[in-house]
């Protein structure tokens, strides 16, 4: 990896953005994914989902880069990836290191029943659910859905009753805890002081020391858990939610954002042909 020249760096949530909302399918944009390989555009997955679920999804896409997991509960890196050794990285199976950023499933798990009582909010998390359940909420398969379920460093969690009155109440208490909360696609998420951002600075650094020269970094998201990875990209771009519509607490947040023009792989698709089309190889 340290002999490619790198320009462009694709940093890319999945769920509802590179990944269709109902079906978790990217064949929409797999012609643009495969122009990305031909020409050696680092695709760095950051997302909310497990490394259990990120894994099979790189070698259905004939991947093999960094990826984020759990809101940026963790950085995972292939062995010899970087021509540096990497602070705080352990070398896991299957030839990954992982380099922790998150707090303990545990703490979230006791913090958000404790706000929940404060609060009165009625919630019910990942851990309080069969994986049937899962299941059900997701259209997951039940492989899949075990392997949502396997968390460390981050517990989505639904609120049962008046989420919209709710939600503001619970986060705010999350917070004064110490902690951090957001909203995804589907759940929102109780998570330690990381984010998508932090993960992804701290790789942009690591590529920029690797190859000795300027490299710009595009984000893709749709949702306000995709926040922190728009705001520390140079190019960012917003995917439309099911029906067309864009989120409106992240175009607020990033009002520097590009708008995709499609919903999720489609928009996808099309946002980065945009703008790798425009440039130079």
């Amino acid at each position: 990896m340290a002999d490619t020249v790198v320009r462009w760096v694709l940093f890319t949530d999945l769920d509802g953005t590179l990944l269709d909302h109902g079906t978790y399918r990217w064949w929409a944009a797999w012609g643009t994914l495969e122009l990305t390989r031909r020409r050696r555009v680092p695709l760095v997955i950051v997302t909310s989902k497990t490394r259990a679920e990120v894994l099979p999804i790189l070698r259905s896409l004939r991947r093999r880069e960094p990826f984020v997991v759990e809101n940026g509960g963790a950085i995972y890196v292939p062995t010899g990836y970087f021509p540096f050794s990497l602070p705080g990285a352990t070398q896991t199976r299957a030839g990954w290191l992982c380099n922790p950023l998150g707090t303990s499933r545990g703490r979230l798990l006791s913090a958000l029943r404790r706000a929940a009582a404060r609060t009165g909010a009625r919630v019910r998390s990942f851990a309080d659910m069969t994986v049937e359940e899962v299941a059900e909420r997701t259209a997951l398969r039940l492989t899949e859905a075990r392997q949502a379920r396997e968390r460390e460093f981050d517990e989505p969690f639904v609120i049962l009753e008046n989420a919209a009155r709710a939600w503001p109440r619970l986060r705010g208490e999350i917070l004064r805890r110490g902690l951090n909360a957001t909203r995804g696609s589907r759940f929102f998420h109780i998570l330690g002081n990381n984010d998508k951002g932090v993960a992804v600075w701290k790789l942009t650094t690591w590529l920029r020391r690797a190859h000795g020269r300027e490299v710009c970094t595009i984000g893709l998201g749709d949702s306000p858990n995709d926040i922190p990875l728009l705001q520390a990209v140079d190019l960012a771009v917003i995917v439309a939610r099911p029906g067309g519509r864009y989120d409106r607490e992240t175009l607020a947040a990033v009002p520097r954002a590009q708008r995709a023009g499609g919903v999720g792989p489609e928009g996808w698709n099309r946002a980065v042909l945009r703008l790798l089309g425009s440039s130079s190889p």
